[in-house]
C-alpha cells in the first residue's frame, strides 16, 4: 500500500465532497419534483366539479320593446 501525499489526498477529499454535494442536489430536486407534482394533482382535482352534482344556469331573456305596438288585424 503506498501513502497519498498531501495533495493527492486534498484532491479525494475535494472530488468526494463534490461527489456528495451533487448527489444531495438531486435529492433535493427529486423532493421538490415529487412535492410541486403533488400540489398540482391536488388543485387539478380541487378545481373539477364534484361528479354526479348538477349545475343549474339561469337566464333572464329581455325583449326588447318599441314604443307603439303593431296590430295583426287589418280592416
Amino acid at each position: 500500500m503506498t501513502a497519498l501525499t498531501p495533495v493527492e489526498r486534498n484532491e479525494r477529499r475535494r472530488l468526494q465532497r463534490r461527489r456528495e454535494v451533487i448527489r444531495w442536489s438531486i435529492r433535493v430536486l427529486l423532493v421538490l419534483l415529487v412535492f410541486s407534482l403533488g400540489v398540482a394533482l391536488g388543485q387539478a382535482i380541487h378545481d373539477n366539479p364534484e361528479p354526479g352534482r348538477t349545475v343549474t344556469f339561469d337566464r333572464t331573456l329581455h325583449v326588447p320593446t318599441t314604443g307603439a305596438q303593431g296590430s295583426t288585424i287589418t280592416p
